[in-house]
């Protein structure tokens, strides 16, 4: 590396220490252009809410999370900048899911007065029928709500012993139905089974910088029922 790209690496790195800094006060210095939208939105049923997690980092995925001079918007409300020492610099707010569900946008404002709006739909999932306390073992099915024509969803059936093996699969679904074959239970052992049910979709910032970004979506059902013979 010769000097003048050390010295550069220095300038560039300095820069990043000052502007991570977790007590709130120092803002980044970083170009804008040198931003990489780190856009993340999850929610459990079990919990009740949605919560959106938005953070600016330094080049790519892998960099730091800066505090940013801006604005950041959701749904026409600004946020206000918090940290931790674990994630650096983010923005996030917290939605019941039924207020949340629907149609949003996203609009950072960067130093220069420049825009970059994401808009997004979030549909979370349900069963469309209730889920019973016990089954008895066989074929397995139910249907699933929220989905696309064709989705895919990841399904986990746990129970509670050590030895047993368990389902865990990503399963392309057709019209919201699933089915889980006598065959595939044989993996469970009778008791207490724990049934997990997430959908994520992870896509490009569509409107970002030439740094580009990602848009993570997820969102998970639980349910238990007795396994009998």
């Amino acid at each position: 590396m010769n000097f003048k790209n050390l010295s550069f690496f220095f300038i560039i790195a300095a820069s990043i220490v000052s502007c991570t800094s977790n007590d709130g006060s120092n803002l980044s210095n970083v170009s804008p252009d040198l931003l990489y939208f780190d856009y993340r939105v999850t929610g459990e049923e079990d919990a009740g809410y949605i919560t959106v997690r938005l953070q600016y980092r330094f080049l790519d995925a892998g960099g730091p999370a800066l505090l940013i001079r801006g604005k950041v918007e959701l749904d026409g409300t600004s946020l206000k900048a918090d940290s931790s020492k674990m994630n650096g610099a983010y923005f996030e707010m917290t939605k019941p899911v039924k207020e949340f569900t629907g149609h949003h946008s996203i609009i950072f404002t960067d130093r220069n007065g420049k825009q970059y709006k994401e808009e997004f739909d979030f549909i979370p999932i349900s069963l469309k029928q209730a889920f019973p306390a016990a089954i008895n073992r066989g074929d397995l099915s139910f249907d699933v709500e929220g989905l696309s024509t064709k989705d895919y969803v990841k399904v986990m059936l746990t129970d509670t012993t050590r030895f047993g093996a368990g389902i865990e699969r990503l399963d392309t679904v057709a019209n919201g139905h699933i089915d889980i074959t006598m065959e595939d239970m044989e993996a469970l052992t009778n008791g207490p089974v724990n049934l997990q049910i997430s959908r994520e979709v992870e896509r490009g910032i569509k409107n970002g910088t030439r740094r580009g970004g990602k848009l993570y979506m997820a969102y998970e059902l639980k349910r238990e029922f007795e396994l009998k013979d």
